[in-house]
């Protein structure tokens, strides 16, 4: 039984992920990830095959368990030494880039 040949994904498709991933893709590198992410897209199938239903579903690989501490209040930082590790201010606030443009 053969498996049959993955489709390849387009150039325009390959562009449009770069795109979203915002990468500035060269245009020798764009056959190279379309290569790649078919190949992770074929495997990802594969994994659609496989039979699970003796599988206990798991949200982590590990045992994970979350640190409680009691929320006690306690001094703030000096806003002269928060605004030291910003990358840029605005008088005492953080200057952050805009995320949503206009209309949003």
């Amino acid at each position: 039984m053969s498996t049959p040949e993955p489709r390849r994904l387009s150039e325009s498709e390959v562009r449009k992920v770069a795109r979203l991933a915002r990468l500035e893709l060269q245009p020798e590198q764009v056959e190279l990830y379309s290569e790649q992410l078919s190949s992770v897209l074929a495997h990802i199938e594969n994994l659609g095959s496989l039979d699970v239903e003796s599988v206990e579903p798991m949200a982590h690989p590990l045992p994970v368990n979350n640190r409680l501490a009691e929320d006690e209040p306690v001094e703030p930082l000096p806003v002269e030494a928060v605004l030291r590790n910003a990358p840029r201010r605005e008088g005492d606030y953080i200057a952050v880039p805009k995320v949503l443009g206009e209309g949003s």
